[in-house]
C-alpha cells in the first residue's frame, strides 16, 4: 500500500462520500486510489467551485466536506472557496497536491509554500512529510474542521510522499466530540439577569443552525416571551410565522428591527458570528449582552458582554429554560414591527411593473417553494433583498454566505445541496455578475443528473456596487457589462431555458420549473431602481 491508498482509507474511515475537485499531475496517485474506493470523485469545472460545493455539503450534512486541487494555480483557485467556508463556519477539509520534497527548497515550477498561504484561511493545516504520519494528519484535519466553531482545514500532500510505500499503518478511529455546558453559577446569574430585564431581545446567529438548537430556542423564547431576530445565516431558526419572530436583520442603517435593538435593555446573542453583522450597526447604545455560544465573544467596543454562557448551545438553552420562571412582557411592539415588515412583501404580490421588482420576484418564489425547499442566494444586490424579505420556515432552507461572502457561490452550492437533499427543490438565486463566475458548473449539474433551478436576476451590471456608489456619490461608474444569450447558453449545457418577458410569467415559470424535475434556467430581468427607494425608506423609519 502506498501513502495515497492509505490516505483514501483514512477518508473512508471518516465517512467521506464525495471529494469535489479538479485533477492534476501532482494528485494522480490520490485520484487512482479514490477510483478503487467507494468514495465518489466529483469533477468540477473550477477549483473554487469545488470548495464551494464541499462547504455547502459540510453545512447541510453536518460533517466536513472534502475538496481537492493540485499545486500552484489549482491550490490558489481553491483557496477562495476554502476561505469562504472558514469564515462561514462550514466544516471542510481541503487537500492539495504538492511538489516533491526534493524541489521545495528552491524556485520550482508551480511551487508555492501552501502551508503558509493557507494558514490565515484555515483553522489548522499541515503537510505530510512522512508516510507514517498520514493517519494522524487526516484524523486531526477532520477533528478540527468538525469542532465548534466549524471551519476549514488543509492537508498538503507532496507527490513523492503520495507514491511512497507504507507498512503497518492503519486509519485512526473517529471519536465522539465532547459536549460541555456552562456552570450552574453562570446559568443562575444569567437567568437572574434575564428575569430582571424588561425589554430583552434575542439575536439568533448561524450557531443555532449548526448545532440544531432550534427546538431548544423555541422552548426558551415561548416560556420567556422574548422576541428573536435572525442574522442572515441564522434564518429559519425560528419560523417566520411565529409571533415572536422579528425576521431578519443585517442591512446597514435603520430598519424596522432597529427600533427593537434601540429599545432593548438586554440583548442575548445565541450562536452569533460577529463577522456577519458588526455590533456597531445594531448596539449603538451599548446595551449589556449575554453571549450564548461555543466560544468566548470577540472583543468589540459595541459588544459589552455581561456573561459568557459557553458550551453546547442546545444544552445551555435547556438549562436556562429550566432555571427561569415564565414571564409576561409588554411585547405589543413586536406585532407592529412584524406587520410592517410582512406587509412590505405582501404589497408587491400583484405588482405588474416590468422589469420585475425584487420584492415581486421574492414574493413569487416564496409562494411557489415548499417550507423545506432550499433557496440559495449568491452575493450581490439580490442577496440583500433575499436576506431581508425571503422568510424561512426552517433552518438551512435559505442559505446565504455572509462571512467571506464570495460571489459565485450559489450554483455550486445548489449542486451540493441537491446531493444532500435530493427530495427537495433547490433554487440558486444569482445575479448575472455572480452567475458568470461559476456558471460553467451547469455542466456539472447535468453530468450528475441534478435537477436544480437557477433563477438569475439580470440587470447587466454589478448592482450592489452601483447601489453603494449611488448612496455615496449620487452616480455610478464601471459597473456595466454585456451578457450572452442565456437561452442559448443554458440550452447548450442541457438546462431547460426560460426567459421572462412580462411580470405575470414569473410565477407560472417557477411553478413549471418545480414540476418538471429537470435542470431549469430562468432569465429574469430585475428593476434595481428599488435599491435606492429602499435606502430612502430605511432612512425615514422612526421608532
Amino acid at each position: 500500500m502506498n501513502v495515497a491508498e492509505l490516505f483514501v482509507k483514512c477518508l473512508e474511515q471518516e465517512g467521506v462520500e464525495y471529494v469535489f475537485g479538479v485533477p492534476g499531475e501532482e494528485n494522480i496517485d490520490l485520484l487512482d486510489a479514490i477510483a478503487d474506493s467507494e468514495i465518489e470523485f466529483i469533477v468540477t469545472r473550477h477549483e473554487t467551485s469545488a470548495a464551494f460545493m464541499a462547504g455547502t455539503y459540510g453545512r447541510l450534512a453536518g460533517k466536513p466536506g472534502v475538496c481537492l486541487a493540485t499545486l500552484g494555480p489549482g491550490a490558489t483557485n481553491l483557496m477562495t472557496g476554502v476561505a469562504n467556508a472558514n469564515m462561514d463556519h462550514a466544516p471542510l477539509v481541503a487537500i492539495t497536491g504538492q511538489a516533491g520534497l526534493d524541489r521545495q527548497h528552491k524556485t520550482s515550477h508551480q511551487y508555492y509554500d501552501l502551508i503558509n498561504m493557507y494558514e490565515p484561511v484555515t483553522k489548522w493545516n499541515a503537510q505530510i512529510k512522512s508516510a507514517k504520519i498520514t493517519p494522524e494528519v487526516v484524523r486531526k484535519a477532520f477533528q478540527v474542521a468538525g469542532q465548534e466553531k466549524w471551519g476549514a482545514t488543509h492537508i498538503d500532500l507532496p507527490e513523492d510522499i503520495a507514491g511512497m510505500d507504507v507498512e503497518a499503518a492503519t486509519p485512526l478511529k473517529t471519536n465522539e466530540r465532547p459536549h460541555t455546558m456552562a456552570s450552574q453559577s453562570i446559568i443562575e446569574q444569567a437567568a437572574h439577569m434575564i428575569e430582571k430585564a424588561e425589554h430583552p431581545l434575542i439575536l439568533v446567529g448561524n450557531g443555532v443552525n449548526r448545532q440544531h438548537a432550534e427546538n431548544e430556542l423555541q422552548a426558551f423564547i415561548e416560556k420567556m416571551q422574548i422576541p428573536a431576530v435572525h442574522s442572515f445565516m441564522g434564518k429559519g431558526s425560528v419560523s417566520w410565522e411565529n409571533d415572536l419572530s422579528l425576521l431578519t436583520a443585517g442591512i446597514s442603517g435603520n430598519d424596522y428591527i432597529t427600533c427593537g435593538f434601540n429599545g432593548a435593555d438586554l440583548i442575548m446573542t445565541i450562536g452569533f458570528d460577529m463577522a456577519e453583522y458588526p455590533p456597531k450597526n445594531w448596539n449603538r447604545q451599548n446595551h449589556p449582552i449575554i453571549h450564548i455560544d461555543t466560544e468566548e465573544a470577540e472583543t468589540d467596543a459595541n459588544y459589552p458582554v455581561a456573561f459568557n454562557v459557553l458550551g453546547d448551545i442546545p444544552a445551555n438553552l435547556k438549562q436556562l429554560t429550566e432555571k427561569i420562571s415564565p414571564q409576561k412582557r409588554d411585547i405589543d411592539w413586536v406585532a407592529n414591527v412584524r406587520e410592517q415588515a410582512l406587509n412590505e412583501l405582501k404589497e408587491f404580490e400583484d405588482d405588474s411593473h416590468f422589469p420585475i421588482k425584487p420584492q415581486k420576484i421574492i414574493s413569487d418564489l416564496r409562494h411557489v417553494l415548499n417550507e423545506s425547499d432550499i433557496a440559495i442566494s449568491d452575493v450581490g444586490a439580490h442577496k440583500m433583498w433575499m436576506a431581508r424579505m425571503y422568510h424561512a420556515h426552517e433552518p438551512n432552507t435559505c442559505l446565504i454566505s455572509n462571512g467571506l461572502a464570495s460571489m459565485g457561490v450559489a450554483v455550486p452550492s445548489a449542486i451540493a445541496a441537491k446531493m444532500v437533499h435530493p427530495e427537495r427543490n433547490v433554487v440558486a438565486v444569482c445575479g448575472d455578475g455572480s452567475f458568470q463566475m461559476t456558471g460553467a458548473e451547469l455542466e456539472t449539474a447535468i453530468r450528475l443528473n441534478l435537477p436544480i433551478i437557477v433563477l438569475m436576476w439580470r440587470d447587466d451590471g454589478y448592482g450592489l456596487i452601483e447601489w453603494h456608489q449611488l448612496k455615496h456619490f449620487d452616480r455610478s461608474s464601471y459597473i456595466k457589462f454585456g451578457n450572452p444569450d442565456y437561452q442559448q447558453l443554458a440550452a447548450s449545457y442541457g438546462f431547460e431555458p426560460m426567459k421572462i418577458t412580462s411580470t405575470d410569467e414569473l410565477k407560472p415559470a417557477l411553478e413549471k420549473a418545480v414540476s418538471m424535475n429537470k435542470p431549469v434556467f430562468i432569465d429574469c430581468p430585475v428593476d434595481y431602481s428599488e435599491n435606492m427607494k429602499l435606502t430612502e425608506k430605511l432612512g425615514d423609519i422612526i421608532c
